[in-house]
């Protein structure tokens, strides 16, 4: 009887000891990220606190049931009592969970309260999910934004390729943020539902078309951080990965007049552009960047698509017959059915390069030749 018992303590000693070791540990896989923001560290310290008041219940409640049924069983000769109910019994069940819920949900107020805070923020970012990339828009500087786009190889995903370390966890352009000031971003969707999911900052808010939903984060230490669409949002779901860099204040500053400097630059290229005409050489070999790029994940390499969802380009009468040229454009422009629009993410001079560049490859050899001033015509419907 006293080997039983000591057994049993000894089993919940060791239990004990061995979570103590686990969740002194920095970082664990089992167990929920710290994270390096503000708020995901108070929401950790919540995490943790609940979770060790779960298992001192979980102690005390099933230590009563065993040694219970251990001291009291039948071979010791031991007698039930004989009752059915007890009034100060039934007040003690009713009253002490009341009161540690009462005791958990003060914190737990505490904490979501601040999370929804995105007051006297220092910087505000428009963050707009799409299938399948997101678009980072700068509030107070209206000429920084981009598409951020997943930038594994192709070969790697096709199994061709060795997986590199961040295999389906890197992008073309990440998101730039400051450290140790409050960052804002203003969550929203172009199509259908996605969700900005960072781990390190304790946030994952959906995406939605047509609504805006608000999260902040104020991260301390200077780094890069991913994470992922956390919403089944069509096909490529699994390829629309979240990379954000955080520099210090002075870094980031000088981050951001670069990025001015060059939006302006693109714009004056623009407009270069318009009033020049590439070669078909030039539109040929940025079309089929273009075309790698943005197309061929939809339309395949060969131009031959993923029928009945994506049509083959190779021979279709939209990248053949020439009064077609205006849909070939405005499609890309505006997307139509499964097809994301690209207005926003490519230039006038590369969508005529990428046009160009679909109506003369694979032998389709229209020898069409279509200039930014086209594209031009387009927008502006004249």
């Amino acid at each position: 009887m006293n080997r039983v018992t000591s057994l049993l303590i000894g089993a919940l000693l060791a239990f004990s000891n061995s979570a103590i070791a686990s969740t002194a540990a920095e970082r664990s896989d089992l167990n929920l990220r710290q994270g390096v923001s503000d708020i995901s560290l108070e929401v950790y310290d919540l995490h943790m606190l609940m979770f060790w008041i779960c298992v001192v219940i979980g102690a005390v409640v099933f230590g009563v049931m065993f040694y219970s049924m251990v001291m009291h069983r039948k071979s010791t000769g031991a007698k039930p009592a004989n009752f059915h109910e007890n009034v100060k019994v039934e007040v003690l069940w009713t009253v002490i969970p009341f009161v540690i819920l009462i005791a958990m949900a003060w914190p737990a107020a505490t904490t979501l309260i601040a999370m929804e805070d995105t007051s006297e923020a220092d910087v505000t970012i428009i963050v707009t999910g799409s299938q399948w990339k997101w678009h980072y828009k700068y509030k107070d500087n209206p000429d920084v934004e981009f598409f951020s786009l997943l930038a594994t190889q192709r070969e790697q995903i096709n199994n061709k390729f060795t997986k590199g370390e961040n295999y389906l966890l890197e992008v073309d352009r990440p998101l730039v943020i400051p450290t140790g000031k409050k960052v804002r971003f203003l969550i929203t969707s172009d199509d259908v539902i996605h969700s900005w999911w960072v781990p390190d900052f304790a946030i994952k808010k959906d995406a939605n078309p047509g609504f805006i939903n608000e999260a902040w984060t104020n991260v301390n230490e200077p780094g890069i951080y991913r994470g992922q669409c956390a919403e089944l949002c069509g096909q490529d779901h699994g390829f629309m990965p979240v990379v954000v860099i955080a520099k210090d204040p002075a870094e980031y500053e000088a981050w951001l007049q670069a990025e001015e400097a060059t939006a302006m630059r693109a714009k004056e290229e623009e407009q270069r552009l318009l009033s020049m005409n590439m070669s078909m050489e030039e539109l040929m070999t940025q079309g089929k960047k273009i075309y790698d790029t943005a197309c061929v994940a939809c339309h395949q390499a060969n131009g031959g698509g993923l029928p009945p969802m994506f049509p083959a380009l190779k021979g279709s009468k939209v990248a053949l017959e020439k009064q077609n040229i205006p849909l070939h454009i405005s499609m890309i422009i505006n997307g139509k059915n499964n097809m994301p629009a690209f207005g926003k993410q490519l230039s006038m001079s590369e969508i005529a390069a990428v046009v160009t560049y679909e109506r003369n490859a694979w032998g389709n050899n229209t020898g069409d030749m279509v200039q930014a001033k086209d594209v031009n015509a387009i927008i502006n419907g004249k």
